[in-house]
């Protein structure tokens, strides 16, 4: 009697690892990538629970506090460090006596609220033109480029601080929001038209165009998801710039008005302080240092793992 080995079971290549899994693994190997991945969990973390941190620390960021200051020594903060105790932790303010950490806290609602509304506004923006010059060609491209290097030939500072400075009796963070939005668009929708000028041509989607779908079916389901991991690693790089534009604006006075609290005002008025009270300097401007370093490391990051060509450029 003879016995019959069964065939081994046919062996089945591993499912490619999707984008997402990637870019977990990409995070994993660079320890800076996840230290920046903390650090920007922790400011959005502090943003979001502004008044409830600074309910923990008892003070408002505009409500004053007289005993902390000196007033025979120009108004300077009393006790080390520029004031800091057990009721003030990061210290105060100078002459005001303002609870530093309440308005640490209360300006990184008001910074990365502007940055992040200005991002999103500039990839919509630009992912949508994008597509479409790249999509559509012909006029529409025409017109859509030649829109873009017309945006992009503004000399954009000027003209931000030109208009903020006209516009008076308005609502500055959603001014400041729209304005620095109108200039930033055109490069993503730059990479965003590359992009789709190479998908537009492949085989699945001439196989869609065949079959008789409609463009916003093409669109929708084969182009915006093929272009989906370069703008989403772009997104992370566009949001530290759009930080430091919200805080240079404000530096220059032209941003959000006192007694609003952000992280630019800070720094501006804390330089006329920045030999007898450095603490007053060193905060703002370390969280703004640190918020910028941190979206710029994981950016490069989440870059190198949905669009490598664009890295090695």
């Amino acid at each position: 009697m003879t016995t019959t080995t069964p065939a081994p079971a046919a062996t089945r290549a591993p499912a490619p690892a999707g984008p997402w899994r990637l870019a977990r693994a990409e995070l994993r190997r660079r320890p800076s990538a996840l230290v920046a991945l903390g650090v920007v969990a922790l400011f959005a973390v502090m943003a979001l629970a502004a008044p409830l941190l600074s309910g923990l620390g008892g003070w408002r960021p505009d409500e004053f506090d007289k005993s902390a200051v000196d007033p025979y020594l120009g108004g300077l903060p009393l006790g080390p460090l520029g004031g800091i105790s057990a009721e003030h932790w990061l210290g105060v303010e100078p002459v005001t006596g303002r609870d530093l950490f309440a308005r640490v806290v209360h300006g990184a609602q008001v910074s990365l609220l502007i940055a992040f509304a200005a991002t999103a506004i500039v990839v919509l923006t630009g992912v949508a033109a994008g597509v479409a010059a790249g999509y559509f060609g012909g006029r529409v491209d025409t017109v859509l480029s030649r829109l873009m290097d017309l945006t992009m030939s503004f000399p954009s500072l000027i003209f931000m601080i030109a208009m903020m400075s006209v516009a008076k009796d308005v609502d500055r963070t959603v001014l400041m929001t729209l304005v620095i939005g109108l200039f930033g668009w055109p490069g993503i929708a730059r990479i965003v038209r590359g992009q789709t000028l190479s998908l537009k041509h492949r085989e699945y989607v001439d196989a869609a165009r065949v079959s008789g779908a409609s463009d916003w079916r093409i669109l929708t389901r084969d182009v915006l998801p093929g272009v989906a991991g370069p703008v989403i690693a772009y997104t992370t790089l566009i949001v530290p710039g759009m930080i430091a534009t919200e805080a240079a604006l404000s530096y220059l006075g032209v941003g959000v008005r006192p007694p609003t609290p952000s992280w630019g005002q800070m720094i501006a008025e804390s330089v006329a302080f920045y030999d007898t009270d450095p603490m007053y300097f060193a905060v703002p401007s370390l969280c703004l240092f640190l918020t910028v370093l941190a979206f710029t490391l994981l950016g490069d990051a989440l870059r190198d793992v949905f669009d490598p060509r664009g890295g090695r450029a």
